[in-house]
């Protein structure tokens, strides 16, 4: 800003206290709360405005909720404000622009994200527990286990600190359900959704093997014991090159016995579909039903 280096974000009396008249500021800055802005020189992310917002809240407070999964790559959609979490003892004003919680965290239950303090994996996972349905936890917690921020082992340890922690019970019976080997939300809503039917648990990106033994090819979701494999067909398989890998993939599993099933976003509205299509074809291989 006509040499004053302000940086990416400032508080309004930060940048009159370098001399940065008014009329400056309005040109430049973009406010994201009362007497703070984010520099128009750099577009307006929720890492930025969470770093310009960490100028204003207290040593001891961190992101957390919908805004730390996002930041840790969870596929949720990007929250208009920021949730910041503080402990019981902090009296913070009120600001309109942040969703408030109040909780009591240890050491283990906050970390570091690109220089800006954030919830860890497991008080993340705890704390969506209670505004999320639970095939959408699961496929929060697949994507923070795929992105190295949760464990199964620092998982279970945080759940049996939680107590009657609100939104504990479904976390814990959503916990033994993650997987990080799955690759999307889609395929992690319909594993849920048959894990928690009368059907097999499915397993996760199944090897396809030649005759020689070599690895093929993978599938979403299935059963190598029935040779049933489910595929989600998402908006990249349209693409010229995926299309044509499909098709290679595809006729590699059809050659040695796979019956495939493949789902796409009209799919994802429910468990109806997915369950009693897998079911038919688990029959059809042979798969029979406890009696019990």
């Amino acid at each position: 800003m006509d040499g004053i280096p302000l940086g990416s974000s400032y508080t309004w009396a930060s940048a009159r206290a370098a001399g940065v008249t008014r009329r400056q500021i309005e040109r430049d800055g973009h406010r994201i709360g009362q007497g703070l802005y984010l520099s128009q020189a750099v577009e307006p992310t929720l890492l930025e405005r969470c770093r310009a917002w960490s100028r204003l809240l207290p040593a001891e407070a961190s992101f957390g909720g919908a805004t730390a999964a996002v930041l840790r790559g969870a596929p949720l959609a990007e929250p208009s404000r920021p949730t910041v979490v503080l402990p019981p003892h902090l009296v913070v004003p009120a600001r309109r622009e942040l969703v408030r919680l109040v909780r009591t965290l240890g050491p283990e239950d906050v970390g570091d994200h690109a220089g800006i303090r954030v919830t860890s994996g497991p008080q993340t996972f705890l704390d969506l527990a209670a505004a999320l349905p639970p095939h959408e936890l699961v496929a929060v917690g697949d994507a923070l286990m795929r992105g190295g921020h949760l464990d199964a082992v620092g998982l279970v340890r945080r759940l049996v600190r939680a107590d009657r922690v609100r939104g504990v019970v479904r976390a814990r019976a959503c916990a033994p359900l993650l997987n990080g080997l799955a690759q999307s939300r889609p395929e992690s809503h319909l594993r849920y959704w048959l894990s928690t039917s009368t059907l097999p648990p499915p397993e996760v990106q199944v090897p396809v093997r030649d005759r020689r033994g070599r690895v093929v090819a993978h599938g979403d979701l299935g059963y190598s014991r029935w040779k049933v494999l489910l595929e989600y067909e998402g908006r990249q398989h349209a693409e010229r090159d995926q299309f044509r890998r499909d098709v290679d993939r595809y006729s590699l599993m059809a050659i040695d016995g796979w019956l495939l099933l493949r789902f796409a976003d009209h799919h994802l509205g429910g468990p109806f579909a997915v369950v009693e299509r897998t079911r038919r074809a688990l029959l059809s291989r042979g798969w029979r039903p406890d009696p019990c």
